[in-house]
């Protein structure tokens, strides 16, 4: 949901895009509105420019910049031309600037919600993405990169430890580096009465440089849709594991939309282990109109308390939490129309609104 602007500038493309989205809790509806600033802080306004020919050869060069009001995210991309055939090869420079919810951030409102405790990730990264060309339902594409990850208040300065006087780095310091080795394989069947999508990503940490971190983490993503007569089923599951050294904003966080409906992001947990459960039954009600029911649950399997400084376990989370609600879905020509209205364990109720650029289910 946004308004996009295209203008051409010699050989080069500057889009300029607004996007709107939104997560509401059914509280924060009612007057007086409380923390309405969580309603904004979904707004984010991007900037891209595309270059064809960099270099008269073919370079493709990606600039994208997204800012939103509590959070940032440059991206330049540079792209050489090689045959079909071939890896694509692209050369990438990243830098995020996010709050640190998931993680750090303490539920309220009997989870529905995550507060912040003034902890932001200040992410640099340069790598290497090779992208395999694709193979019958198959994709592959592997990546090395160096990351360098600062913890900073919402003033901007570093921190190395959060209120308590845990520390925020597993290096203790004021940064954490890492060389990630990461492969990502996936693989789609899709036809007009179901699919199946299966995604595998795994990320190693090489000791190349002081200091690095040497870690493996695995992340494993399935999901099964079919038809039943008019109606349509689809299960997921989303199972995590991380060995080896670890910060706490690498923790699985388990909670929020894409994850456990009805409860604030990463408000059910954060742990070295994530096992995530979900279900929706969709019924056409009229033309373009849906509507579901719906189920997620996920846990840590008890692993919160191997991530250092327990954080999870300070801010009170269950490790363990179930939401499950319905929706209404409108499918348009900008995409697909949603409000879901989810409930968890405590029963409390969270009404989440958003447009899917892609379309309809």
């Amino acid at each position: 949901m946004g308004a996009q602007q295209s203008v051409n500038a010699g050989k080069a493309k500057v889009d300029v895009h607004v996007d709107l989205t939104h997560m509401l809790c059914e509280a924060l509806l009612l007057p007086p509105m409380r923390n309405s600033g969580a309603t904004f802080s979904q707004i984010v306004g991007r900037i891209s420019l595309k270059h064809p020919s960099l270099f008269g050869r073919s370079e493709k060069l990606d600039v994208i910049l997204d800012k939103g009001i509590n959070e940032s995210n440059a991206v330049i991309t540079f792209r050489r031309p090689r045959p079909e055939w071939l890896s694509q090869q692209s050369f990438v420079i990243q830098h995020t600037m996010t709050p640190e919810i998931a993680v750090h951030g303490f539920p309220a409102d009997n989870f529905t919600r995550s507060g912040s405790r003034g902890i932001n990730l200040s992410r640099l990264s340069l790598g290497v993405e090779l992208n395999e060309p694709s193979t019958s339902n198959w994709t592959s594409g592997t990546s090395v990169k160096f990351e360098h990850i600062r913890p900073v208040n919402n003033e901007g300065r570093s921190i190395a430890r959060d209120h308590d006087g845990f520390p925020l780095t597993c290096s203790g310091n004021l940064h954490d580096n890492m060389i990630i080795l990461k492969q990502e394989s996936g693989y789609a069947d899709v036809n007009d009465n179901s699919f199946l999508k299966v995604n595998l990503q795994m990320e190693q940490g090489l000791p190349l440089v002081p200091k690095s971190l040497t870690f493996n983490r695995v992340k494993c993503a399935v999901s099964k849709g079919m038809k039943l007569g008019p109606t349509f089923l689809v299960t997921s599951l989303t199972g995590g594991s991380i060995v080896g050294d670890m910060a706490p904003y690498q923790a699985f966080a388990i909670g929020g939309l894409g994850s456990v409906r009805g409860y604030g992001e990463g408000a059910v947990g954060a742990g070295r282990l994530c096992l995530i459960a979900n279900c929706e039954y969709t019924v056409p009600l009229a033309k373009h109109l849906e509507g579901s029911i719906f189920m997620d649950c996920g846990s840590d399997l008890g692993s919160a308390c191997h991530v250092p400084g327990n954080p999870a376990l300070r801010q009170g989370k269950p490790g363990f939490g179930v939401g499950f609600g319905y929706g209404i879905h409108f499918n348009t020509d900008l995409g697909q129309i949603r409000v879901d209205y989810a409930m968890n364990a405590f029963s409390r109720k969270t009404i989440y609104f958003g447009i899917n650029s892609g379309g309809g289910s």
